[in-house]
């Protein structure tokens, strides 16, 4: 008997290209409102493919954005994707102190119900910025009324990771659940198989190979995210920003739409709440 095909979670973390924390030391905080804003364009063209595709996901988005484009909000909400937080101001979680990083999640999740009129169950750290070191943050979503995060990605780089992690979703706290960002175990190592700067760096076969591991090997539903500056290759260049900042962003942005495109054909997928909340209530 042919098995059933896994849906996996497709998710988008809704920031500009000016925000992204490679940019951090180059555009401070308080010159955000003085550059061209992108957003609202790119999720439209987002939101198109996806109805193209019959396809429902997972927008994680930034509560500096809600704030001024709620339109872009309600937008997501009426086209039946989830709607989930990626805290206020993009502000690394490892970077603040527990009560500074309690105060984001707190006013990113009011704002966005506000906005939206939905419950916000979902959180993402930016950077995949939650680790062994602060742990503690899981505490803070839980009082925030969070009901899962996804926000460990168990892999060694350069600005984030904890690759000893579990691969996959448990309970980090009674009532939340972590779901992290998908990884391919092989040869001994995780590899990263989500997406972002890896999905534009590696030829499509491989992301898919990696993926379809993950179904067909461990049995488990994927996560995958991209951002919407990652299909904008008419974004302004940020001027005097390192060689290994301008490499990671700005690579095979123009071949990005068209490999996620295809990843919409090639899968099955639906929001993180349908995929990992309700199988957690069938499986309880």
């Amino acid at each position: 008997m042919q098995q059933r095909r896994i849906k996996n979670a497709l998710t988008i973390d809704v920031e500009d290209y000016f925000q992204v924390s490679a940019f951090a030391p180059y555009i401070p905080r308080d010159q955000w409102s003085a550059r061209e804003c992108r957003v609202e364009r790119n999720v439209a063209r987002i939101l198109q493919m996806l109805d193209d595709h019959r396809t429902k996901a997972t927008f994680f988005v930034l509560g500096w954005i809600a704030e001024r484009y709620p339109h872009l909000v309600r937008n997501i909400v009426d086209g039946g994707h989830e709607l989930a937080s990626h805290g206020y101001g993009h502000e690394r979680a490892s970077d603040l102190t527990e009560a500074a990083f309690f105060a984001d999640i707190d006013s990113a999740k009011k704002l966005l119900e506000d906005h939206s009129g939905v419950e916000i169950k979902g959180y993402r750290a930016p950077s995949f910025s939650i680790g062994a070191p602060n742990l503690w943050a899981f505490d803070c979503l839980l009082r925030a009324g969070y009901r899962y995060s996804s926000s460990i990605y168990p892999i060694r780089h350069d600005h984030y990771g904890m690759p000893d992690a579990p691969r996959f979703g448990h309970l980090v706290r009674p009532g939340l659940l972590e779901v992290p960002l998908t990884t391919a175990r092989c040869f001994e190592r995780n590899w990263p198989a989500s997406g972002g700067g890896y999905f534009r760096l590696l030829p499509y076969a491989v992301s898919r190979w990696l993926l379809n591991h993950v179904n067909a090997s461990d049995r488990q539903p994927a996560v995958f995210y991209f951002h919407p500056w990652e299909i904008d290759a008419a974004q302004p260049r940020v001027a005097g920003i390192s060689a290994k900042a301008r490499f990671r962003h700005y690579l095979n942005l123009q071949r990005t739409e068209a490999r996620i495109r295809r990843l919409l054909a090639d899968f099955d997928w639906a929001p993180m709440d349908q995929v990992f909340l309700l199988e957690a209530v069938v499986n309880r």
